[in-house]
């Protein structure tokens, strides 16, 4: 590296985002830390990263709300979108609206520095032996409506045919693995 690059880390997890920061600068990178959309769109325009790291869950927000407006300030920004809460909807929306790549959680640094300097898809990334679970496709088709939604709690339980209350419940809980 001729000159030291910067990351923004975007989570709401301030512990989450605290030893992110701390392995990153021991990578030699210059690090600011967001916990909000506020926050990200500030630190974007004044720290003018190259990298984002970016939660897809922040709060009750979505992450994908900030990808188009981080970029339309930072326009060669890599950001890697970063949630505990994937769904192929969601990796699919987060790369149509300019993301350079998406991992799940737990992800080493490795991984994720691996994520911004990929630039192809990979052909040889492994076929799942079966298919996905009732649960994990329920998890799916809920986060799709969410996204067509924008996120909104109340249209999407409308949508979905179910009290607001239960589809907050299902929200609360981690994806189904396959």
């Amino acid at each position: 590296m001729t000159s030291q690059e910067k990351i923004l880390l975007v989570d709401d997890d301030p512990t989450f985002t605290n030893i992110l920061s701390r392995a990153f600068e021991r990578r030699n990178y210059d690090t600011q830390c967001a916990h909000n959309e506020q926050e990200a769109l500030k630190a974007n325009q004044e720290f003018m990263p190259n990298k984002l790291v970016l939660d897809l869950k922040l709060g009750n927000d979505s992450g994908l709300h900030l990808i188009e407006a981080l970029l339309s300030t930072n326009p060669t920004l890599k950001i890697v979108m970063l949630t505990g809460y994937s769904s192929i909807s969601t990796a699919v929306e987060a790369i149509k609206l300019g993301a350079s790549n998406y991992l799940c959680k737990p992800a080493s640094i490795e991984e994720i520095l691996n994520a911004f300097n990929t630039e192809k898809g990979n052909t040889h990334v492994e076929i799942p032996d079966t298919p996905p679970s009732v649960s994990r496709i329920e998890w799916e088709h809920i986060q799709k409506v969410l996204n067509e939604n924008q996120g909104n709690i109340s249209a999407t339980a409308r949508a979905l045919g179910m009290h607001r209350r239960t589809l907050q419940r299902k929200l609360q809980k981690r994806p189904v693995s396959h």
